[in-house]
């Protein structure tokens, strides 16, 4: 079974401290073959989750698309994308 790992950590959008809005994208790869567990992709989307509810925001939108692929059994990338709203 196929399993999904970061092939980076997340990209924050530059911004002010502040902001009302904070956009976040993180970039998943799956695993075509070898270790791998759709686990570590949910541990590590969750991390990001609660560490921006921490700072005060709240998720407002995800959104997932696909962006590419490492070539025959390299797996595929997929970006989600979070906006987070600061709760006031």
């Amino acid at each position: 079974m196929a399993g999904f790992g970061f092939d980076a950590d997340a990209i924050r959008a530059h911004g002010q401290n502040g902001d009302m809005y904070v956009v976040i994208q993180v970039v998943l790869t799956e695993k075509f073959l070898g270790s791998g567990s759709g686990v570590s992709s949910l541990t590590n989307l969750q991390r990001t989750i609660n560490d921006q509810a921490a700072k005060g925001y709240r998720l407002h939108t995800i959104s997932t698309t696909s962006s590419g692929t490492k070539g025959f059994m390299g797996g595929d990338k997929i970006q989600a994308t979070m906006v987070f709203e600061r709760v006031i």
